[in-house]
C-alpha cells in the first residue's frame, strides 16, 4: 500500500520523522483505537501484518485501550467507513492504503479532537500524521538476491498499482539485480489490485509464461509466489512471511513491522503527548524486517547479508546517485549522495534498463 514512523523509547531505533503542528492533547486513562483495512485481515500480505500491529496494542495496554477494525474496504467507499469509526467514540483511528488519502484528510477536518494516521500518505493536518516504511530497501536486497541466481537473466514483477511506492519498489528491485548481474532484464506486470488472488495469480502466471525464474510481487496475497512454486521457480514474500505457502519458492520475505509504531502512537494519546508528525522507517529502525535467507546457495546468503547490514548501517543507499532515468538522462540529485526521500516518494518514473512503461 501506498501502497508504502515514531517509535521513541518503545523501539529506540533511528526514524525519520518529521514534525507538523500537533493538536491540542490531553492524557487519558482509557481510548478506542479503530484501523480501516483495504484487505481481509486473512490476506496473510499487507492488511494481516497491520493487524498485528493492532493486536500488539491491545497486548501492550491491557485494560486501557480496545481496538476495532474494519476489513475489506474499497478505496473509492474509504470515506464512509472511517467516518463510522469517527462516530462510534474511537481516540484514534489508522487507515493503512494509499487510495484512503483523501477521504482521511476529509474526515479528520470535520473531527479536530480526534487523532487520525495515514499509511503511506503524504497529506497532514494538525490532528492527522502520515507513516510508512522503506520497503524499497528489503526490494533492493531480493533483486540483488534475484540478480545471483536466475539462470534466465528474466526476472518477474507484479505490481499493483503504477503509483510511486510501487514504482520505487521496481527500480530498487531491479537495479539490485543489476548490480550484481549487467545482462538481467526484468518484466512487469501490473494486477491493478492490492488483493485479488485470481487477478494476482494471471499476472504471475504471464510473466512466467514470458520466462521469468525470479518473482517478485506488491500486492498483498501469497497468490503469485504460490504461481511460482508451481512452476518451479523461485520468488519472494511481500508485506508478512509467506513461507508456509511457498516453502521451495521463497528465499526470503520484506515483512512490514508496525507493531512499535502502533504501541509508541497509542502510547502517545494516552499520555496525552501525540502531535501530527510523518514517519518514514527502514531496515534500521526494524520497520522493514527480511526474513531469514533460504533455498540459496551460501554465497548468495551471504551476500544478501552483507547487503542488509550495508543499508542499516546507511553504508549502501538503493538510490545512490548518479541514477539515470529510463530515458536515458540523469535524475537531479537532490539528498546527500542520493536520490532525497521527497523524490523516493514521488517517484513517477523508471531508470535505465526497464524497458516496460509506466502505464497512465
Amino acid at each position: 500500500m501506498f501502497s508504502g514512523k515514531v517509535f521513541g523509547a518503545v523501539a529506540g531505533a533511528a526514524v525519520l520523522a518529521l514534525s507538523a503542528t500537533g493538536a491540542f492533547a490531553q492524557a487519558k486513562d482509557k481510548i478506542k483505537v479503530g484501523f480501516i483495512y483495504v484487505g481481509p485481515v486473512g490476506d496473510f500480505g499487507w492488511s494481516h501484518q497491520h493487524d498485528q500491529g493492532r493486536q500488539a496494542i491491545e497486548k501492550a495496554f491491557p485494560g486501557k485501550v480496545t481496538t476495532t477494525f474494519v476489513e475489506s474496504v474499497p478505496e473509492a467507499d474509504s470515506e464512509r467507513a472511517i467516518e463510522q469509526l469517527a462516530r462510534t467514540g474511537h481516540d484514534l483511528i489508522f487507515t493503512t492504503s494509499f487510495g484512503f488519502m483523501e477521504p482521511t484528510l476529509k474526515v479528520a477536518k470535520k473531527y479536530p479532537n480526534i487523532k487520525f494516521e495515514h499509511a503511506t500518505g503524504f497529506k497532514r493536518a494538525p490532528n492527522l500524521s502520515t507513516y510508512a516504511a522503506k520497503f524499497h530497501e528489503g526490494r533492493y536486497i531480493t533483486g540483488v538476491i534475484a540478480g545471483k541466481m536466475t539462470k534466465s537473466n528474466t526476472i518477474g514483477y507484479v505490481g499493483a498499482f503504477p503509483i510511486p511506492e510501487v514504482i520505487a519498489g521496481i527500480n530498487a528491485f531491479y537495479l539490485g539485480a543489476k548490480s550484481v548481474n549487467p545482462d538481467v532484464k526484468i518484466k512487469i506486470v501490473f494486477a491493478n489490485t492490492w488483493f485479488d488472488p485470481a487477478k494476482e495469480g494471471d499476472a504471475a502466471k504471464a510473466l512466467l509464461d514470458q520466462g521469468v525464474d525470479m518473482l517478485a510481487q506488491h500486492t498483498d496475497s501469497p497468490a503469485p509466489i504460490q504461481a511460482a512454486e508451481a512452476r518451479g521457480k523461485f520468488g519472494f514474500g511481500q508485506a508478512s512471511d509467506m513461507e508456509r505457502f511457498a516453502p521451495k519458492a521463497q528465499l526470503t520475505a520484506i515483512t512490514d513491522n508496525w507493531d512499535d509504531y502502533y504501541v509508541a502512537r497509542a502510547k502517545a494519546v494516552l499520555d496525552g503527548t501525540w502531535k501530527s508528525e510523518d514517519t518514514w522507517g527502514g531496515i534500521d529502525a526494524h520497520m522493514v524486517v527480511m526474513t531469514p535467507y533460504k533455498n540459496m546457495p551460501d554465497d548468495v546468503k551471504k551476500l544478501a547479508e552483507e547487503t542488509e547490514a550495508a543499508i542499516k548501517t546507511h553504508k549502501l543507499n538503493p538510490f545512490k546517485c548518479p541514477v539515470i532515468g529510463q530515458d536515458g538522462k540523469e535524475i537531479e540529485c537532490k539528498g546527500n549522495g542520493a536520490l532525497s526521500d521527497e523524490q523516493v516518494l514521488g517517484m513517477n518514473f523508471y531508470v535505465k534498463g526497464i524497458e516496460d512503461k509506466i502505464p497512465q
